[in-house]
This record gives C-alpha cells, sequence and structure tokens, in this order.
C-alpha cells in the first residue's frame, strides 16, 4: 500500500506540473508568438517604432530577399547547446552541437496602440494590437466565447475583438459599439468600434490589457504608411526550440536596425514563476520515494525477523549469508513491484479521470486555468518507475545485513 500511494502521487504529481507548464505556456504562446522582431529603438510593447515590412526574411520580393531566406521556409538548424551546470563544475565553457526538433512554422506581422476605451457609463484603460490578413487565429477560435473573430476586406475595418473580462467591466456585448480616445501630439483622436467577439484565455492579466483591431486602424492613428509596422511574431515548431531559433534570428537573418527577443526574455516574471514548479516537482518526487523506502525497509526487517528460525535452518545445512540474503531480496523486489504496478494503475487512472471530467478546479485568476490540466508522458512514468524501483530495491540491501548476525544454533531455537 505504501509504494502504491507514492507510486500514484509521483505520477500524479509530475502530469499534474507538466500539464500545468505546457498549458499556460502554451496560452502565452498563442497570444504572442515565441520570437518578436522589433526595431532597436522600441523601448516598450505598448508603443514601438516603425519596422518597414519589405523585409527578406518576410517579403519574397523585398530587396534584400535574395540573400535572406524566408523565416517561413527554415526548417532545422544546427546550434551549439551550452551546458551551464557541467560548464561551471569544470570551470570553462562546455558546448555540443545539435539539431533543432523542428522549424519556423509561422511568423505574422502586428501593431501595438495604447488607448481609453469610452461608453456611456464607464471608462476604461486598453492596448490595440492591430492584426492583419497573415494572423493565424487558431489559437483564438479556441478560445473564443461568443461572436466571431475580425474579417478583413479591402477597407479598413472597425472591428474589435475584447476579452470577457473587458466586456463585463464595460458591460457590453456583441455588436455592441463604443469609442477608443487616444492622444497623439497633444490632440486627442476618437475611433468608433463595433464588437465583433468575446474571448477568454484565461490569462487575465494580459485579457483585461488587449483587444484585437485591424492592424490599418493602428497605421492610420500612428500615421505609418501601409508598409510600417511595429514588429514581427515568429513561431516555431517546439518550444524547445525558441531559444536556439531567437539567437539563430538574431545573428544570422537580421539587419541592424532590428532585433529579436523570445517571449521568455520579454516576460521573465511568469516563466520564473512556472520554472519554480519544478522545485515542487522534485520535493514531492524525493518525500515520496523516501516514504517507500522507509516502508518497505522496515517490512524487510520484519519479513527477516519473522523468518529468524528459517534462516537458521539454512545456515546450518550450509547456506551462506549471501544466499539467504537474495532470498529476502528477491522477496522485497516481489512486493515493490506489485505496489509499482497498482501505483501505476492508480495514478495512471486518476490522471485519465481528471482528463476526461475535470473534476478538480481551480480560481482562473489565480492560476490562469480553470481545470488543473494534467498531461501524462510514457518517457516520465517509465523514468519514474525505474527509478522508485533502482532506488528502493538498492536500499533494501542494507536491512539484509541483518542475516549475518543470525547464529544458527540460537536461531533455531527461537520461538
Amino acid at each position: 500500500m505504501a509504494i502504491m500511494i507514492s507510486m500514484a502521487v509521483m505520477i500524479i504529481a509530475t502530469a499534474l506540473v507538466a500539464g500545468f507548464k505546457n498549458g499556460i505556456s502554451s496560452k502565452i504562446f498563442g497570444f504572442w508568438g515565441h520570437i518578436h522582431i522589433n526595431h532597436f529603438q522600441t523601448e516598450s510593447s505598448v508603443e514601438s517604432y516603425p519596422v518597414d515590412i519589405h523585409q527578406g526574411f518576410y517579403v519574397s520580393n523585398a530587396h534584400d530577399s535574395d540573400v535572406t531566406p524566408l523565416l517561413k521556409d527554415i526548417g532545422q538548424i544546427e546550434y551549439y547547446e551550452k551546458w551551464p551546470r557541467l560548464s561551471s563544475l569544470l570551470g570553462t565553457d562546455i558546448e555540443t552541437e545539435t539539431k533543432t526538433k523542428g522549424g519556423i512554422r509561422h511568423i505574422q506581422v502586428f501593431a501595438n496602440k495604447a488607448g481609453i476605451i469610452r461608453t456611456k457609463n464607464q471608462l476604461e484603460g486598453i492596448i490595440l494590437k492591430g492584426v492583419s490578413q497573415d494572423f493565424d487565429w487558431k489559437f483564438f477560435k479556441d478560445y473564443l466565447i461568443e461572436g466571431q473573430v475580425l474579417e478583413f476586406g479591402e477597407e479598413m475595418s472597425r472591428q474589435i475583438l475584447i476579452s470577457e473580462s473587458t466586456a463585463k467591466r464595460l458591460k457590453v456585448k456583441v455588436k455592441d459599439k463604443f469609442e477608443v480616445h487616444f492622444v497623439e501630439d497633444g490632440a486627442q483622436i476618437i475611433r468608433r468600434f463595433t464588437v465583433c467577439g468575446i474571448y477568454k484565455t484565461g490569462l487575465e492579466e494580459y485579457d483585461k490589457k488587449f483587444a484585437l483591431v485591424d492592424i490599418r486602424q493602428i497605421q492610420r492613428l500612428n500615421d505609418w504608411t501601409p508598409n510600417q509596422v511595429s514588429g514581427f511574431e515568429v513561431f516555431v515548431d517546439d518550444i524547445d526550440d525558441m531559444e536556439a531559433f531567437g539567437d539563430y534570428i538574431y545573428y544570422n537573418i537580421l539587419g541592424p536596425e532590428l532585433y529579436s527577443r523570445t517571449i521568455k526574455q520579454i516576460y521573465p516574471g511568469i516563466f520564473s514563476w512556472l520554472n519554480l514548479q519544478n522545485v515542487n516537482e522534485r520535493l514531492i518526487l524525493t518525500l515520496m520515494l523516501i516514504v517507500s523506502i522507509i516502508n518497505m525497509i522496515t517490512a524487510l526487517m520484519i519479513l527477516i525477523l519473522e523468518r529468524t528460525k528459517m534462516i537458521g535452518i539454512l545456515k546450518a545445512v550450509g547456506a551462506r549469508n549471501w544466499s539467504i540474503r537474495k532470498i529476502f531480496l528477491y522477496h522485497a523486489t516481489f512486493i515493490v513491484s506489485i505496489g509499482l504496478f497498482l501505483g501505476n494503475i492508480l495514478g495512471i487512472g486518476f490522471c485519465l479521470l481528471q482528463q476526461r471530467f475535470g473534476f478538480i478546479t481551480l480560481p482562473e485568476e489565480a492560476y490562469y486555468v480553470s481545470v488543473a490540466p494534467v498531461e501524462l508522458s510514457i518517457a516520465t512514468i517509465v523514468s519514474i518507475n525505474l527509478m522508485a524501483l533502482c532506488c528502493t530495491v538498492a536500499f533494501l540491501i542494507i536491512p539484509t545485513y541483518l542475516v549475518t548476525y543470525i547464529e544458527p544454533v540460537k536461531a533455531i531455537r527461537f520461538k
């Protein structure tokens, strides 16, 4: 029972941590992309310095496209992976040449502008994120709770896509209209928008700040040309390649006026918070492993003491200490294996039920998710089982030393 419960807790803990980290990360990446490309004079994500859209890595007929590959066509790249812990241990930089798991999936333009929404009874600060026809709507369609996404035509759209939290605070719904006020060069500019849809990602910090509009609205407000944008958002196939592609784009693709940053560099706070979950995961695994080892050591000592007379008889007929110890080790390993098997059934079963029914809920404003996410990994489960089995059996060698101290004559008379 001790082994079973410990194994189930370890599987559930790793599945919850993995699901929690990946669920929140996918939301952030879906909203912002993995890598941002901006003008080097841009100092904030609210107001930015314009970038010419005709870049060789984005437009095939750009002036430098003959020497710069299109980002969307870049597949796997080779890079040098650093090993910081090993480097600090050896006192020198250790790097190995490796390849990314995938390539670049998508690139899209964007432009931001801060303003104030005004309704009949409410005022609300907002950051309008202008998007174009190349925007990847797959993410937003999964979180669209009412209405539809922006529609683009030849004429500039006056639609706006707002979050549920913004809609509740302003008391507006789909097809309602409101004004957004901007200040440009000391003058007030007013634009009227119609709500086309309402979304909810669960990232309350971002939902309450951002709304999506036609990028041409931002270009006109900033007095930019149709070829000027705030920057580019780049999506990669595998998030593990994000840092590698961030460096590759900066050093090999961009010119002197542009620079690239990963979303982890732009918003380090939330990713540092997510990394803290690794500490909790390691702590739970360590505690559960210790509980398993202590319980099995105690159980094995009881088994040996209960079989003292048998040990004495085996020694009397010539059995060696190690041969007798192996009998108890085999028996203990059998008990551990049964515990691991039942623990896997309990832990995996619990995770599958949570995936299917979502009976464990969380306050979304604090955890960014409304239902505790779980993500099972066969490799992780196998690793946990091997770790638990090897560590437990290794420590079980210690109590078997009791066999060496049992004398045959006294043991045979033991009751």
